[in-house]
Protein backbone atom coordinates (compact mmCIF):
# COMPACT_ATOMS: atom_id res chain seq x y z
CA UNK A 1 0.00 0.00 0.00
CA UNK A 2 0.95 3.11 -0.99
CA UNK A 3 1.64 5.88 2.12
CA UNK A 4 0.86 9.32 1.67
CA UNK A 5 3.41 12.34 2.42
CA UNK A 6 2.31 13.61 5.31
CA UNK A 7 2.56 9.77 6.65
CA UNK A 8 6.09 9.41 5.91
CA UNK A 9 6.93 13.38 7.16
CA UNK A 10 4.91 11.77 10.63
CA UNK A 11 7.30 8.83 10.72
CA UNK A 12 10.14 11.06 10.00
CA UNK A 13 9.74 13.26 12.81
CA UNK A 14 9.04 9.92 15.11
CA UNK A 15 12.43 9.00 14.79
CA UNK A 16 14.32 12.08 15.31
CA UNK A 17 12.53 12.49 18.53
CA UNK A 18 13.88 8.47 19.97
CA UNK A 19 17.07 9.33 19.45
CA UNK A 20 17.32 12.46 21.68
CA UNK A 21 19.16 12.11 24.70
CA UNK A 22 20.33 14.15 27.91
CA UNK A 23 21.73 17.67 27.80
CA UNK A 24 24.93 17.59 29.60
CA UNK A 25 25.89 21.28 29.66
CA UNK A 26 23.27 22.60 31.83
CA UNK A 27 23.55 19.84 34.49
CA UNK A 28 27.45 20.88 34.31
CA UNK A 29 26.49 24.82 34.54
CA UNK A 30 24.62 23.58 38.11
CA UNK A 31 27.54 21.33 39.47
CA UNK A 32 30.02 24.28 38.44
CA UNK A 33 27.60 27.03 40.22
CA UNK A 34 27.40 24.62 43.38
CA UNK A 35 31.02 23.93 43.59
CA UNK A 36 32.16 27.82 43.74
CA UNK A 37 29.32 28.14 46.24
CA UNK A 38 30.92 25.37 48.26
CA UNK A 39 34.37 26.87 47.80
CA UNK A 40 33.10 30.81 48.74
CA UNK A 41 31.59 29.51 51.69
CA UNK A 42 33.87 27.49 53.13
CA UNK A 43 36.53 29.54 54.02
CA UNK A 44 33.86 31.35 56.70
CA UNK A 45 34.94 32.87 60.00
CA UNK A 46 36.58 29.86 61.68
CA UNK A 47 39.49 31.41 62.77
CA UNK A 48 39.16 34.32 64.97
CA UNK A 49 41.75 37.21 63.99
CA UNK A 50 43.56 38.97 67.79
CA UNK A 51 43.72 42.65 66.57
CA UNK A 52 47.62 43.80 66.53
CA UNK A 53 47.70 45.83 70.04
CA UNK A 54 46.72 42.42 71.72
CA UNK A 55 49.41 39.84 72.53
CA UNK A 56 47.39 36.42 73.34
CA UNK A 57 49.01 33.71 75.64
CA UNK A 58 50.02 30.47 73.50
CA UNK A 59 47.67 26.80 74.07
CA UNK A 60 47.30 24.21 72.30
CA UNK A 61 43.06 23.95 72.16
CA UNK A 62 42.02 21.41 69.77
CA UNK A 63 38.51 23.09 69.50
CA UNK A 64 37.51 26.66 67.02
CA UNK A 65 36.04 29.49 68.39
CA UNK A 66 32.08 30.31 68.07
CA UNK A 67 30.08 33.35 67.26
CA UNK A 68 30.24 34.98 70.20
CA UNK A 69 30.29 38.63 71.87
CA UNK A 70 34.19 39.54 72.02
CA UNK A 71 35.12 41.79 74.99
CA UNK A 72 38.99 42.64 74.56
CA UNK A 73 41.13 44.47 77.38
CA UNK A 74 44.25 46.20 76.13
CA UNK A 75 46.52 47.53 78.09
CA UNK A 76 44.94 51.17 77.44
CA UNK A 77 41.19 50.19 77.07
CA UNK A 78 38.54 47.91 77.70
CA UNK A 79 36.05 46.79 74.92
CA UNK A 80 32.88 45.05 73.83
CA UNK A 81 32.66 44.48 69.90
CA UNK A 82 35.21 46.70 69.38
CA UNK A 83 33.51 49.58 70.65
CA UNK A 84 36.01 51.30 73.89
CA UNK A 85 33.93 51.28 77.20
CA UNK A 86 36.30 52.18 79.90
CA UNK A 87 39.69 52.88 80.80
CA UNK A 88 42.01 49.39 81.66
CA UNK A 89 43.69 52.50 84.42
CA UNK A 90 40.14 52.80 85.70
CA UNK A 91 39.59 49.35 86.36
CA UNK A 92 42.87 48.88 87.96
CA UNK A 93 42.43 51.63 90.73
CA UNK A 94 38.51 50.53 91.37
CA UNK A 95 37.62 48.71 94.36
CA UNK A 96 34.40 47.38 93.08
CA UNK A 97 33.96 43.33 91.63
CA UNK A 98 31.64 44.43 89.07
CA UNK A 99 32.62 47.08 86.11
CA UNK A 100 29.64 48.83 85.71
CA UNK A 101 30.23 50.08 82.21
CA UNK A 102 30.54 46.68 80.61
CA UNK A 103 28.18 45.13 82.46
CA UNK A 104 25.28 47.64 80.65
CA UNK A 105 27.13 47.65 77.60
CA UNK A 106 26.68 44.00 77.46
CA UNK A 107 23.29 44.31 78.46
CA UNK A 108 22.70 46.50 75.48
CA UNK A 109 24.89 44.59 73.23
CA UNK A 110 22.37 41.56 73.61
CA UNK A 111 18.97 44.35 72.42
CA UNK A 112 21.17 45.49 69.79
CA UNK A 113 20.56 42.67 67.25
CA UNK A 114 21.25 43.14 63.63
CA UNK A 115 20.89 39.72 61.10
CA UNK A 116 21.55 36.32 61.98
CA UNK A 117 24.93 36.55 63.45
CA UNK A 118 24.53 38.97 66.17
CA UNK A 119 21.44 37.42 66.94
CA UNK A 120 22.99 33.77 67.53
CA UNK A 121 25.91 35.25 69.03
CA UNK A 122 23.89 37.27 71.71
CA UNK A 123 20.87 34.47 72.54
CA UNK A 124 24.27 31.90 73.42
CA UNK A 125 24.41 34.25 76.39
CA UNK A 126 28.61 33.12 75.58
CA UNK A 127 31.04 35.63 75.35
CA UNK A 128 34.65 35.73 74.48
CA UNK A 129 37.71 37.64 76.24
CA UNK A 130 40.81 38.34 74.15
CA UNK A 131 43.00 39.91 76.92
CA UNK A 132 46.51 41.12 76.43
CA UNK A 133 49.21 38.79 78.25
CA UNK A 134 49.97 41.85 80.49
CA UNK A 135 47.02 42.70 81.78
CA UNK A 136 46.99 41.96 85.61
CA UNK A 137 44.47 38.57 86.66
CA UNK A 138 42.34 40.65 88.54
CA UNK A 139 41.17 42.78 85.91
CA UNK A 140 40.53 39.96 84.22
CA UNK A 141 38.67 38.76 87.18
CA UNK A 142 36.48 41.88 87.38
CA UNK A 143 35.91 42.19 83.56
CA UNK A 144 34.64 38.25 84.03
CA UNK A 145 32.29 38.67 87.61
CA UNK A 146 30.66 42.10 84.78
CA UNK A 147 29.82 39.01 82.04
CA UNK A 148 28.14 36.74 84.27
CA UNK A 149 26.70 39.54 85.98
CA UNK A 150 25.10 40.86 82.51
CA UNK A 151 23.73 37.48 81.75
CA UNK A 152 26.31 35.85 79.82
CA UNK A 153 27.08 32.67 81.86
CA UNK A 154 29.71 30.78 79.07
CA UNK A 155 33.32 32.40 79.27
CA UNK A 156 35.77 31.61 76.71
CA UNK A 157 39.22 33.10 76.83
CA UNK A 158 40.88 33.20 73.42
CA UNK A 159 45.05 31.92 73.56
CA UNK A 160 46.65 31.89 70.18
CA UNK A 161 47.04 28.10 69.23
CA UNK A 162 50.68 26.88 69.33
CA UNK A 163 51.64 24.27 66.99
CA UNK A 164 51.87 20.24 68.46
CA UNK A 165 55.01 19.39 69.72
CA UNK A 166 55.94 15.87 68.54
CA UNK A 167 56.56 13.54 71.04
Amino acid sequence: MKQSRRIKRMSRGEKASTGAGLNLVSLMDVFTILVFFLLVNSGSSDVMEPPKNIKLPDSSIETKPRETVVVMITPEYILVQGEPVISTQEVVGSKTAIIDAVKQRLLLQRKKIIGINTKTASQSKEVTILAHRTVPFHVMKKVMASCTSAGYGKISLAVIQKAKSKG
